[in-house]
């Protein structure tokens, strides 16, 4: 059975940065010092016990993406890894939220990175990392 997801083009990035944008505020909006209810709010709770419980779960998302990746690897659908990087997205910009940065920030930064050869890019990284030591 194969799977259809539509075609997503360049172009549409303005969309999908608009959706991430719409979300963080829902999520910014459940902030403790907006007044965000963690009786009421998925979110609010996991911001009203810390950082450990957002960066937990961050962390237990990550695995799935894996293991949802290495299913597809073996014939598995895609559908289930799509949800999986959903959530640790989600869960990423829960973080985001809390330490007062946005998407916004992400796609800047990877806007800098763009046409920057990831090789070159990390090799920077380590020898400005030896001249700061």
């Amino acid at each position: 059975m194969s799977e259809s997801f539509p075609t997503v083009h360049p172009a549409d990035s303005v969309n999908a940065v608009d959706a991430l944008n719409r979300l963080a505020a829902v999520i910014e909006s459940r902030l403790p010092q907006r007044g965000g209810n963690p009786e009421a709010s998925y979110v609010a709770r996991l911001l009203a016990k810390g950082p450990d419980a957002f960066l937990k779960k961050i962390g237990e998302e990550a695995t799935e993406v894996v293991m949802a990746a290495k299913d597809v690897d073996h014939g598995a659908a895609k559908a289930p890894l799509v949800g999986e990087v959903a959530d640790l997205w989600f869960h990423c910009m829960i973080a985001l939220a809390h330490y007062g940065l946005n998407p916004g920030h992400v796609v800047a930064e990877l806007e800098r990175r763009a046409g920057v050869s990831g090789i070159e890019e990390k090799a920077l990284r380590k020898a400005l990392a030896r001249e700061a030591s």
